[in-house]
């Protein structure tokens, strides 16, 4: 062959191999850098919503000796749950292993570097992916505690979030996210009306069951001590929440700005519905009253925000307000439970109402992706079946949380006590318990 020809032919091979490289790269996704932006601060406001804002919330309710006990319980949990995330919990909710529960090759959150990437969220480096759902799973303990307060032992507590993280949250963070049998199935759960608010709200109906209700219960003055901590409280969540719920994007995309525009505006509508509803029925809208009813919807457009429009987003918030009213007064008043703060009819009843109410106002080309074209439609666009979808994500939640949540309280209840003796509940959980109180 001549030499020239032979130059030629590789000169030739070399521009396709060139030419071909680019290519090759383009099918991995890099790291980008306005998706990490917004990942990063998107994972500070979740955080802000449990310290300060439940924190704040929930210590605005109570009376004013436990008010040191109740902020301490959502900033210990925030510390205890990033540790235990850390070392076993990202690992076993969202690495590669069976349909129940993740693997171990996350444990101390070990293999990451300065630019691995998750596969779930391939634009921003892993340990971004990791705090973030950190915070997820910070919060949704955190929230349990308002079913629970003014009765239990600091301890116990501490005690109970350990087992609870790894035995009730885990799994079913795995099982909607992070590749198990829910999220296989079709149920969709944007940023957590399942995984969070479902989750927490049963553990705590079962936690103030299991407990039983405050000394005083309907016989002394019950009411919150400073509104103001709690309005504050409630702000911060409102903020915090276009975090949660446009975080969960993964992406400053135009999902993002969706899920945060119909966060906006289903908070706003619940806040209005449960105000108006509490002046019909008490004949006044109180301060508690509307701050409770933005919380509702807040949480029933959580796993809805990524896949529904504005008008879908105003009848969520419109039924939230109505039905966490009613679950967080007639319904409780009429069962006899004391869901000290009402996590389960906010949090309950409102993602339960949000879950569902996703089955009916997803818009499936908010969802559509390579594979599925159609995305995943609501009964408004022709598929009933996401409604029955979505219920089954509810009852398995609902039917996990609330057997192993029994359990494990008492366990807890069997190993050091749950409940504190009636003279620390009669003085005060704050200087009982920690030595001291608020002047």
């Amino acid at each position: 062959m001549p030499i020239a020809k032979l130059r030629s032919r590789l000169a030739g091979a070399l521009i396709v191999i060139l030419s071909a490289a680019p290519a090759v790269a383009a099918d991995k996704p890099a790291i980008d850098h306005g998706d990490t932006a917004w990942m990063l601060a998107s994972t500070a406001l979740v955080l802000m919503m449990t310290v300060p804002g439940v924190a704040l919330f929930y210590g605005g309710m109570v009376r004013k000796m436990n008010v040191l006990a109740t902020i301490m319980q959502s900033f210990a949990i925030c510390c205890l749950v990033s540790v235990l995330w850390m070392v076993i919990g990202y690992s076993l909710a969202f690495t590669d292993g069976s349909p129940v529960i993740g693997g171990l090759s996350r444990v101390f959150l070990r293999g990451l570097d300065l630019t691995t990437a998750s596969p779930l969220a391939p634009t921003i480096p892993e340990t971004v992916y990791a705090i973030y759902q950190m915070t997820f799973a910070i919060i949704t303990c955190a929230l349990i505690t308002g079913a629970m307060a003014d009765r239990m032992r600091f301890s116990a507590l501490l005690l109970f979030t350990t087992f609870w993280l790894i035995l009730v949250y885990v799994p079913i963070a795995h099982w909607v996210w992070g590749g198990g049998f829910l999220g296989t199935a079709g149920v969709l759960d944007f940023a957590g009306g399942t995984v969070v608010h479902i989750n927490s709200g049963v553990a705590g109906l079962v936690a103030a069951l299991v407990l039983g209700k405050r000394r005083g219960y309907r016989v002394e003055n019950l009411a919150p001590h400073n509104l103001v901590l709690s309005v504050t409280g409630a702000s911060l969540l409102w903020v915090g929440w276009f975090g949660f719920n446009a975080g969960s994007a993964v992406a400053a995309d135009g999902r993002a700005g969706m899920a945060m525009a119909v966060t906006q505006i289903a908070t706003a509508m619940a806040a209005l519905s449960w105000m108006f509803s509490e002046w019909m029925v008490q004949s006044k809208p109180s301060v508690l009253g509307i701050i409770s009813g933005a919380v509702a919807g807040l949480v029933a457009i959580t796993p809805a925000s990524g896949f529904v429009a504005p008008g879908g987003a105003l009848v969520i918030g419109l039924v939230a307000g109505v039905v966490c009213f009613w679950a967080s007064t007639s319904l409780k008043n009429a069962l006899g439970y004391d869901d000290s703060l009402d996590a389960f009819g906010v949090h309950g009843i409102g993602g339960i109402a949000g879950a569902l109410l996703t089955g009916v106002f997803a818009v499936g080309a908010f969802s559509a992706t390579a594979d599925s074209p159609g995305g995943s439609a609501g009964l408004l666009e022709g598929n009933p079946g996401q409604v029955l979808t979505q219920a089954y994500g509810v009852a398995v939640t609902l039917v996990y949380t609330a057997v192993a949540t029994l359990i494990l309280l008492k366990i807890v209840d069997a190993i050091i006590g749950l409940r504190v003796d009636q003279e620390t509940e009669r003085e005060g959980l704050d200087l009982r318990l920690h030595g001291e109180t608020v002047h």
